[in-house]
């Protein structure tokens, strides 16, 4: 018996001794440091083993990679921009809000994006309209197609791309994919492997194909993209598989909110899906676009940037845009994500939005997709009622719509969550839209939505039991890391 007691406690001080230098080892925010000492302290070994997967950080080399990538492109047009704008010659600011200058200002200076106009915008909200236009699309290509998803499913949904893609392959056109190999678990390179035979081009975002070699969780490629003949483009929170066009019995109605481009913007999104091809692979990469990005001057009604961020860059970029939109909204701001985490400093631009008298509705599930997830995600959203932030939770199916309307003029449209994850963690991109028109459609559909929530209430809130309210506030210890 004694042998055993010395035994723990020599493990538990060599677990103590290596929890602490683990966490000290790389440079994170206090929070997250806590959080991961926590882990470790906690589930003693097993904590090691959960770090492995979802702790570790990018390699310098992978940073610098991702970088360079980054770097080109459209660097060289976004100079431009500026001293146009610094000029007053960028945009005409006769119906252009403070809000919105300031927001274009943003980033120019810290995302490289530049403004870009749009003949046509269309807003899905549903899955089986926006894969009928995106198949249509794909079908009618006649040179190229890129794709790009954090989740393709090896289903019904995910078999219909895969083999219209071999089609357009082999007629001669153009076909790359870029896929995350954690997202998209059962398409595996034996699954693309005909289109690959067929001319097409396919890669998982600088990891493995083999998930068993792939070892880390975090820094996952969570952007969504779809570029056809450098002339249409899709961006939004839909990825391919059968629960997001509403077949999934656990999820049922799939609720979320694309958007599809013709204009200048599609050239930023080709330069962005450029980029992440590039950072990816080491032979094979593509060109830059050459032509300018606009020969035209952008007018307010039907601009837009497209903005990416990622862990390569301490910018956090698409968060900064959303602080943004919510300190300078000056009567409404409405927002709906699928994951409630925010971080002080979104907290704290909710709350004081909300004290001050701003109209501020989050819409969120009802049901989660993750338990620890949606359990921290209840106890922000208990918080902020508290605070006076009008809090809905969706019960016509799962929203997975990642959205925001400020004054019901600017929006933004993505993949970035508002949680921590999406922030720092994650290669997310949005379009923030500075069209009154679109901004309408969204609050309308907002209002729709809202037909089917129930508002959380004191009364809600305090019918929670015990061990509810015990999950939420264990889970949002881990906020820093889920």
């Amino acid at each position: 018996m004694p042998i055993l007691t010395w035994l723990l406690v020599v493990f538990l001080v060599i677990n103590t001794l290596g929890a602490i230098f683990t966490v000290l080892r790389s440079v994170r925010d206090i929070s997250t440091t806590w959080a991961w000492l926590l882990v470790l302290l906690f589930l003693p070994g097993l904590g090691f083993l959960i770090y492995l997967f979802a702790g570790r950080r990018l390699s310098a080399k992978k940073m610098r990679q991702i970088q360079a990538a980054i770097s080109k492109g459209s660097a060289a047009f976004v100079q431009l921009q500026k001293r146009a704008n610094a000029r007053g010659r960028l945009l005409p600011t006769a119906d252009l809000t403070p809000a919105a200058q300031e927001l274009i200002n943003l980033f120019l200076n810290t995302a490289r994006a530049p403004v870009l106009t749009n003949k046509d915008v269309k807003l899905f909200y549903d899955g089986p309209a926006k894969f009928a236009a995106l198949f249509a699309d794909i079908a009618a290509a006649k040179k190229s197609l890129y794709i790009e998803y954090y989740t393709i499913y090896n289903d019904q949904l995910g078999n219909q791309l895969r083999d219209l893609l071999i089609q357009k392959a082999k007629a001669g056109v153009t076909v790359y994919v870029l896929y995350d190999a954690w997202g998209s678990i059962g398409a595996n390179a034996r699954w693309w492997r005909p289109l690959v035979h067929a001319g097409g081009k396919v890669e998982t975002y600088f990891s493995s194909k083999h998930l068993f070699l792939d070892f880390r969780l975090n820094y996952r490629l969570h952007r969504k993209l779809v570029i056809i003949d450098d002339a249409i483009g899709y961006i939004g929170g839909f990825n391919v598989g059968d629960q997001y066009v509403s077949r999934s019995p656990k999820f049922g109605f799939w609720r979320d909110t694309h958007l599809r481009i013709m204009g200048n913007t599609v050239m930023a999104l080709k330069i962005q899906f450029t980029s992440d091809w590039n950072a990816t692979v080491s032979s094979g990469q593509l060109p830059y676009p050459n032509q300018p990005l606009a020969t035209d001057q952008p007018t307010s009604q039907n601009a837009m940037q497209i903005v990416a961020s990622g862990p390569e860059s301490s910018g956090q970029q698409i968060k900064a845009g959303y602080v943004k939109m919510i300190t300078s909204a000056t009567h409404s701001v409405w927002l709906q994500t699928p994951y409630l985490i925010p971080d002080d400093t979104v907290y704290d631009a909710l709350t004081t939005a909300a004290l001050a008298g701003i109209d501020v509705r989050v819409m969120i599930p009802n049901m989660p997709d993750h338990p620890f997830i949606f359990r921290a995600t209840q106890y922000y959203a208990n918080e902020l009622a508290a605070a006076g932030v009008k809090l809905y939770h969706y019960q016509k199916g799962f929203l997975h719509a990642k959205t925001m309307i400020i004054d019901d003029r600017i929006a933004s449209v993505g993949s970035a969550n508002l949680d921590i994850r999406s922030f720092k963690l994650n290669f997310e991109v949005n379009a923030f839209i500075y069209d009154p028109t679109v901004a309408h459609q969204l609050t309308v559909a907002f209002e729709h939505d809202l037909v089917d929530c129930q508002r959380l209430t004191p009364a809600v809130i305090a019918g929670q039991s015990h061990w509810l309210r015990f999950k939420q506030r264990f889970s949002r210890l881990l906020s820093p890391i889920l």
